[in-house]
């Protein structure tokens, strides 16, 4: 049975979608403030966590910074607030989802339903090594290395690694990346694609601000290119 953290601090609206989340099967942990839900993050590990914004003792700005430096869980952040600027700023913290309140039951069960359909995906059995200028990738393992340096990659970061360079001299577009790694039942913002690729620049590129690998086409989305193969 899958687990879910729900985090917020709304007494009402917590047991509401804690009931209606048993109704669907999964287990639920209930947390009322982001000092106590990063303390069940860590010590339960679930499936999935819906967070809101407006937390006492921690905002959920903040529990999902932290989260994002220690796990690769997916992430749904609820917020009453309509400003574009905080959807903005939970995506590229590394949120899964956004849902602005308030908002429909239907809506939220179907972006849950979503995300725990795309943890479901089993990866590649196969061995595979992709080796592209300085870096190394190994799909078996799912290791990735940099001029023998191993690199840090969460899921989404390995797995867009792995579609890039499978596609090298190929420009993709974000609809596509978004289709192939988060897949077709991905409910959320193309700007995902665009927080992952400024992270992978971050570990993979010599110099970020001017990137070999990653090549960003304008109006499409994104080429890879190995330096000694442009």
């Amino acid at each position: 049975m899958a687990t879910i953290l729900l985090v917020e601090d709304g007494t009402t609206l917590a047991e509401t979608l804690r009931y209606n989340l048993e109704r669907e099967g999964y287990s639920v942990l209930v947390a009322a403030d982001g000092v106590q839900g990063l303390e069940l993050a860590r010590r339960d590990h679930p499936d999935l966590i819906v967070l809101d914004i407006m937390l006492p003792r921690l905002d959920g700005f903040s529990v999902c910074r932290i989260l994002r430096q220690e796990s690769d869980v997916p992430i749904i952040m609820l917020t009453a607030r309509q400003d574009e600027v905080d959807r903005i700023a939970g995506l590229e913290l590394g949120a899964d989802d956004y849902i602005s309140k308030p908002f429909s039951l239907g809506e939220f069960l179907a972006r849950v339903r979503a995300i725990m359909r795309r943890t479901e995906r089993q990866p590649r059995s196969g061995r595979e090594v992709l080796e592209a200028g300085a870096l190394k990738v190994d799909t078996s393992s799912r290791r990735a290395w940099r001029e023998g340096g191993e690199l840090t990659l969460p899921q989404k970061e390995f797995d867009l690694l792995t579609c890039l360079i499978r596609n090298r001299g190929i420009a993709l577009s974000r609809d596509l990346l978004l289709e192939r790694v988060w897949g077709l039942d991905f409910i959320g913002d193309s700007r995902t694609v665009d927080v992952h690729i400024r992270w992978l620049r971050e570990k993979i590129e010599p110099d970020p601000s001017r990137p070999r690998y990653i090549q960003t086409v304008r109006g499409v989305g994104y080429r890879f290119e190995a330096p000694d193969e442009a």
